[in-house]
């Protein structure tokens, strides 16, 4: 497999990549980033998951040591089975919707979704390390929780209804289930390599992550020149996400970057790869064993087009108590996070960014 080694100049423009054979291998917060407690290793590494679930189990630990040695920045890339029609007839849909005429799409925002289902438009979500909003506009959907589950009567603000661009885009509903659907799977399948890279059994995420509050979001970046004339503004500023994990399974250009300790490096993923990140969540479980995946998201000078990227946030239940594990935890690494739960973390992260007012309720 592939291994993709960032120079060590900040802001290049390309990676090296060279062949190894021991194994076969972005809802958002910004807050200031802490020091690491780990060597630097700025390698973004290239996994295969299917080697993980199907290989031999020599072939399955250097997968899992290839993760956790990636995952030292915070990223990784693995190799995917999702279907491509399915990718491709997803981003059709959303470049159709962002292309709706404006009145269009504010006909889908939901604010009492606090920016976690429906439309949100431009210059909404702020970084908490800056005062510019961000150069983005989004739509955000989750998974349908049955009326009557104890998560919807007892976090009815974390499981909301979808709001698809149905009467406008007839099929979108299905298809946006459907790409929804596919991409949690396979976070929660990642989420075993990880498992056991910590040293816990592989089913350690599964029951947490069940029926949680998985987030799908799709961004349109529109071109850089047609931001206002005051300045500042970034497709989005440097931050980390809430959640355990993140995943990308494509971009229509280039622009997410990765901060390593040897600067900015552009995360560019072998064709047919996900990119998996890393949030705050998993680094309080993790007792930061598995440090934050700091990235921003940047126009490159004369790059004139917009960019659309859709992302998934796989998040625990709300009611998940985060504490960490217990097989991080040693006389090396003493406990460095005290027990709070999914939600109440949840809560002060939406709070930073600026999507929430006084009315945080459970």
């Amino acid at each position: 497999m592939w291994v993709i080694h960032p120079a060590a100049a900040i802001g290049i423009d390309d990676v090296r990549v060279v062949k190894v054979s021991s194994f076969s291998p972005c809802t958002e917060v910004t807050l200031e980033r802490p020091l690491r407690h780990t060597d630097p290793m700025d390698e973004i590494l290239d996994v295969d998951l299917m080697t993980f679930e199907h290989g031999s189990p020599s072939e399955r630990r250097a997968v899992v040591d290839g993760v956790m040695r990636s995952l030292q920045t915070g990223f990784v890339y693995t190799r995917s089975d999702m279907s491509t029609s399915v990718l491709d007839d997803a981003y059709d849909t959303l470049h159709a919707f962002f292309h709706l005429p404006q009145d269009r799409k504010d006909s889908y925002s939901s604010p009492a979704a606090r920016g976690q289902a429906g439309y949100t438009g431009l210059m909404v979500e702020t970084a908490a390390i800056s005062d510019t909003p961000d150069w983005k506009e989004m739509i955000n959907w989750g998974s349908l929780v049955a009326d009557g589950h104890p998560l919807r009567t007892k976090y009815p603000h974390r499981y909301h209804d979808p709001i698809f661009p149905e009467q406008d885009l007839p099929g979108s509903a299905a298809l946006l289930t459907e790409f929804h659907d596919t991409l949690g799977q396979l976070q929660r399948r990642f989420l075993r390599v990880i498992a056991e890279g910590i040293g816990a059994h592989h089913s350690y995420f599964d029951t947490m992550t069940e029926e949680g509050s998985h987030l799908t979001r799709a961004i349109r970046y529109p071109p850089m020149q047609d931001a206002p004339a005051d300045g500042g503004h970034l497709w989005a500023e440097e931050h980390g996400d809430i959640n355990l994990i993140t995943a990308l399974p494509r971009a229509t250009a280039r622009g997410l970057q990765v901060r390593t300790d040897s600067g900015w490096v552009d995360a560019v993923p072998p064709d047919g790869h996900v990119i998996i990140n890393t949030g705050i969540m998993l680094e309080h479980l993790t007792n930061g064993m598995i440090p934050i995946g700091w990235h921003r998201v940047v126009a490159e000078e004369g790059q004139n087009d917009e960019r659309i990227s859709v992302v998934q946030f796989c998040h625990p239940t709300p009611w998940t108590i985060l504490t960490p594990a217990v097989s991080t935890v040693t006389p090396e690494r003493p406990q460095r996070f005290s027990a709070i739960s999914a939600s109440d973390r949840l809560d002060q992260v939406l709070w930073e960014i600026r999507l929430v007012g006084d009315e945080i309720t459970d």
